[in-house]
Protein backbone atom coordinates (compact mmCIF):
# COMPACT_ATOMS: atom_id res chain seq x y z
CA UNK A 1 0.00 0.00 0.00
CA UNK A 2 1.23 3.35 -0.97
CA UNK A 3 2.14 5.87 1.88
CA UNK A 4 -0.76 8.90 1.68
CA UNK A 5 1.68 12.36 0.42
CA UNK A 6 3.19 13.99 3.87
CA UNK A 7 2.23 11.28 6.15
CA UNK A 8 5.25 10.45 8.34
CA UNK A 9 4.77 8.48 11.32
CA UNK A 10 2.13 6.48 13.43
CA UNK A 11 2.83 5.58 16.88
CA UNK A 12 4.08 7.55 20.48
CA UNK A 13 2.00 9.54 22.45
CA UNK A 14 0.17 13.05 22.76
CA UNK A 15 2.39 14.60 25.49
CA UNK A 16 2.36 18.21 25.61
CA UNK A 17 6.74 17.93 24.62
CA UNK A 18 6.07 15.90 21.94
CA UNK A 19 3.06 18.41 20.24
CA UNK A 20 5.59 21.19 20.94
CA UNK A 21 8.81 19.35 19.00
CA UNK A 22 6.07 18.50 16.44
CA UNK A 23 5.10 21.63 16.09
CA UNK A 24 8.53 23.63 15.98
CA UNK A 25 9.37 20.82 13.00
CA UNK A 26 6.25 21.17 10.94
CA UNK A 27 4.78 18.31 12.03
CA UNK A 28 1.02 17.85 13.64
CA UNK A 29 -0.93 14.85 14.84
CA UNK A 30 -4.38 13.98 12.55
CA UNK A 31 -6.18 10.98 13.02
CA UNK A 32 -9.10 9.28 13.83
CA UNK A 33 -10.59 7.22 16.95
CA UNK A 34 -9.82 3.73 15.22
CA UNK A 35 -6.35 4.73 14.54
CA UNK A 36 -2.95 4.93 15.86
CA UNK A 37 -1.61 8.52 16.38
CA UNK A 38 -0.59 9.56 12.81
CA UNK A 39 2.08 12.87 12.11
CA UNK A 40 1.74 14.64 9.05
CA UNK A 41 3.79 17.01 7.50
CA UNK A 42 2.34 17.53 3.99
CA UNK A 43 4.54 18.45 0.66
CA UNK A 44 1.53 21.53 0.49
CA UNK A 45 1.00 23.62 3.43
CA UNK A 46 -2.22 25.93 3.28
CA UNK A 47 -0.98 29.25 4.73
CA UNK A 48 -2.28 33.15 4.96
CA UNK A 49 0.49 35.95 5.77
CA UNK A 50 -1.89 37.96 7.96
CA UNK A 51 -1.08 41.37 6.81
CA UNK A 52 -2.37 40.56 3.40
CA UNK A 53 -5.33 39.03 4.94
CA UNK A 54 -8.46 41.00 2.40
CA UNK A 55 -12.41 39.68 3.72
CA UNK A 56 -14.49 39.36 1.05
CA UNK A 57 -17.08 41.49 -0.08
CA UNK A 58 -20.05 39.25 2.29
CA UNK A 59 -17.43 38.74 4.96
CA UNK A 60 -16.80 42.50 5.12
CA UNK A 61 -20.41 43.46 5.33
CA UNK A 62 -20.97 41.03 8.18
CA UNK A 63 -17.46 42.76 9.87
CA UNK A 64 -19.50 46.11 10.03
CA UNK A 65 -22.76 44.96 11.15
CA UNK A 66 -20.52 43.03 14.40
CA UNK A 67 -23.23 40.78 15.24
CA UNK A 68 -20.90 38.96 17.95
CA UNK A 69 -18.86 39.54 21.03
CA UNK A 70 -15.23 37.77 20.39
CA UNK A 71 -13.52 36.43 23.12
CA UNK A 72 -9.22 34.99 23.32
CA UNK A 73 -8.42 32.66 25.58
CA UNK A 74 -11.39 32.84 27.66
CA UNK A 75 -13.48 29.63 26.24
CA UNK A 76 -10.91 27.29 24.65
CA UNK A 77 -12.28 23.92 26.14
CA UNK A 78 -16.05 24.92 25.09
CA UNK A 79 -14.24 25.94 21.47
CA UNK A 80 -12.38 22.88 20.87
CA UNK A 81 -15.16 20.76 22.40
CA UNK A 82 -17.64 22.21 19.52
CA UNK A 83 -15.11 21.70 17.05
CA UNK A 84 -15.92 18.44 17.98
CA UNK A 85 -19.25 18.03 18.32
CA UNK A 86 -20.36 19.95 15.24
CA UNK A 87 -18.93 16.80 13.48
CA UNK A 88 -20.30 13.79 15.15
CA UNK A 89 -23.57 15.12 15.66
CA UNK A 90 -23.50 14.97 11.70
CA UNK A 91 -22.41 11.60 12.11
CA UNK A 92 -18.68 12.61 10.45
CA UNK A 93 -15.38 11.23 11.70
CA UNK A 94 -13.12 13.63 13.15
CA UNK A 95 -9.60 13.77 14.42
CA UNK A 96 -10.97 15.54 17.31
CA UNK A 97 -10.48 12.74 19.94
CA UNK A 98 -11.04 12.82 23.49
CA UNK A 99 -7.49 12.05 23.66
CA UNK A 100 -6.35 15.41 21.25
CA UNK A 101 -9.01 17.27 23.60
CA UNK A 102 -7.21 16.26 26.47
CA UNK A 103 -3.65 16.81 24.77
CA UNK A 104 -4.39 20.26 23.75
CA UNK A 105 -6.14 21.65 26.64
CA UNK A 106 -2.97 21.11 28.07
CA UNK A 107 -1.20 22.79 25.63
CA UNK A 108 -3.42 25.45 26.27
CA UNK A 109 -2.76 25.73 30.13
CA UNK A 110 0.92 26.18 29.37
CA UNK A 111 0.14 29.27 27.48
CA UNK A 112 0.79 27.65 23.66
CA UNK A 113 -2.85 27.37 22.39
CA UNK A 114 -5.33 29.68 21.53
CA UNK A 115 -8.91 29.49 21.30
CA UNK A 116 -10.85 32.67 19.65
CA UNK A 117 -14.57 32.51 20.27
CA UNK A 118 -18.09 34.41 18.72
CA UNK A 119 -20.99 34.52 21.01
CA UNK A 120 -24.11 36.04 19.81
CA UNK A 121 -27.23 36.46 22.02
CA UNK A 122 -24.62 35.10 25.24
CA UNK A 123 -24.19 31.86 22.77
CA UNK A 124 -21.57 30.58 21.14
CA UNK A 125 -21.66 29.84 17.66
CA UNK A 126 -18.53 29.91 16.03
CA UNK A 127 -14.61 29.87 16.83
CA UNK A 128 -11.20 28.79 15.64
CA UNK A 129 -8.36 26.99 18.09
CA UNK A 130 -4.70 26.34 17.27
CA UNK A 131 -1.60 27.28 18.71
CA UNK A 132 1.38 29.67 18.98
CA UNK A 133 5.06 28.75 18.07
CA UNK A 134 7.18 31.56 17.27
CA UNK A 135 5.64 34.14 14.86
CA UNK A 136 3.18 31.35 13.44
CA UNK A 137 0.25 30.64 14.76
CA UNK A 138 -0.77 26.89 13.64
CA UNK A 139 -4.64 26.66 13.49
CA UNK A 140 -5.97 23.60 14.04
CA UNK A 141 -9.87 23.84 13.79
CA UNK A 142 -12.72 25.90 13.17
CA UNK A 143 -16.38 25.59 13.66
CA UNK A 144 -19.69 28.13 12.95
CA UNK A 145 -23.10 27.19 13.90
CA UNK A 146 -24.19 30.78 12.62
CA UNK A 147 -24.29 31.99 8.70
CA UNK A 148 -20.03 33.21 9.13
CA UNK A 149 -19.18 32.94 12.41
CA UNK A 150 -16.07 30.88 11.65
CA UNK A 151 -15.14 33.42 8.85
CA UNK A 152 -15.21 36.18 11.74
CA UNK A 153 -13.25 34.51 14.24
CA UNK A 154 -11.05 34.10 11.69
CA UNK A 155 -10.40 37.89 10.58
CA UNK A 156 -10.21 39.30 14.54
CA UNK A 157 -7.07 36.16 14.38
CA UNK A 158 -5.34 37.66 11.07
CA UNK A 159 -5.93 41.23 12.51
CA UNK A 160 -4.53 40.66 15.33
CA UNK A 161 -1.51 38.44 14.37
CA UNK A 162 -1.20 41.12 11.88
CA UNK A 163 -0.93 43.47 15.07
CA UNK A 164 1.65 41.01 16.39
CA UNK A 165 3.84 40.64 13.38
CA UNK A 166 2.99 36.93 13.27
CA UNK A 167 4.61 35.91 9.73
CA UNK A 168 2.39 33.71 9.12
CA UNK A 169 -0.88 31.64 9.76
CA UNK A 170 -0.58 27.59 9.38
CA UNK A 171 -3.59 26.19 7.86
CA UNK A 172 -2.27 22.74 7.24
CA UNK A 173 -4.61 21.15 4.72
CA UNK A 174 -5.90 23.20 1.85
CA UNK A 175 -9.56 23.39 1.33
CA UNK A 176 -11.98 25.41 -0.33
CA UNK A 177 -13.00 26.61 2.60
CA UNK A 178 -9.86 28.06 3.63
CA UNK A 179 -8.69 28.80 0.18
CA UNK A 180 -12.09 31.42 0.36
CA UNK A 181 -10.42 33.06 3.21
CA UNK A 182 -7.37 33.86 1.51
CA UNK A 183 -5.23 30.62 2.03
CA UNK A 184 -2.18 29.99 -0.84
CA UNK A 185 0.11 26.82 -0.69
CA UNK A 186 3.62 26.66 0.16
CA UNK A 187 5.67 23.93 -0.32
CA UNK A 188 7.05 22.19 2.92
CA UNK A 189 10.77 23.09 2.35
CA UNK A 190 9.48 27.49 2.11
CA UNK A 191 7.32 27.00 4.94
CA UNK A 192 10.30 24.80 7.43
CA UNK A 193 12.26 28.01 6.04
CA UNK A 194 9.22 30.79 7.61
CA UNK A 195 9.02 28.53 10.49
CA UNK A 196 12.87 28.18 11.59
CA UNK A 197 13.59 32.22 11.52
CA UNK A 198 14.81 33.33 14.44
CA UNK A 199 12.45 35.01 16.70
CA UNK A 200 13.81 36.24 19.75
CA UNK A 201 10.51 37.94 21.16
CA UNK A 202 7.74 36.21 19.77
CA UNK A 203 4.41 37.59 20.08
CA UNK A 204 2.58 36.89 23.52
CA UNK A 205 -1.32 36.38 22.25
CA UNK A 206 -2.31 35.84 25.97
CA UNK A 207 -1.71 38.91 27.26
CA UNK A 208 -4.30 40.07 24.96
CA UNK A 209 -6.65 37.45 26.33
CA UNK A 210 -10.05 38.38 27.40
CA UNK A 211 -13.26 40.49 24.91
CA UNK A 212 -11.46 41.71 22.03
CA UNK A 213 -12.28 45.48 21.55
CA UNK A 214 -14.35 46.68 19.41
CA UNK A 215 -11.19 49.02 18.03
CA UNK A 216 -9.90 45.76 15.95
CA UNK A 217 -13.06 45.96 14.10
CA UNK A 218 -12.94 50.03 13.74
CA UNK A 219 -9.32 49.62 12.53
CA UNK A 220 -10.22 46.90 10.13
CA UNK A 221 -12.82 49.39 8.63
CA UNK A 222 -10.67 51.43 7.88
CA UNK A 223 -9.17 48.77 5.12
CA UNK A 224 -12.50 47.56 3.86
Amino acid sequence: MQTPAGLLAAGGDLSWQRLLLAYQNGIFPWFEDDQPILWWSPPMRAVVTPEDFKPSKSLAKLLRRNPYQITLDQHFEQVITRCRTVRTSKGQATWITPSMVAAYTELFDRGLAHAIACFKDGVLVGGLYGLSIGNVFCGESMFSEESGASKVAFSYLARLCTLLKFSLIDCQMPNPHLMSLGAAEMPREDFLKATRVPCPHPPKLRAHQGILPEWQILAQRAEL
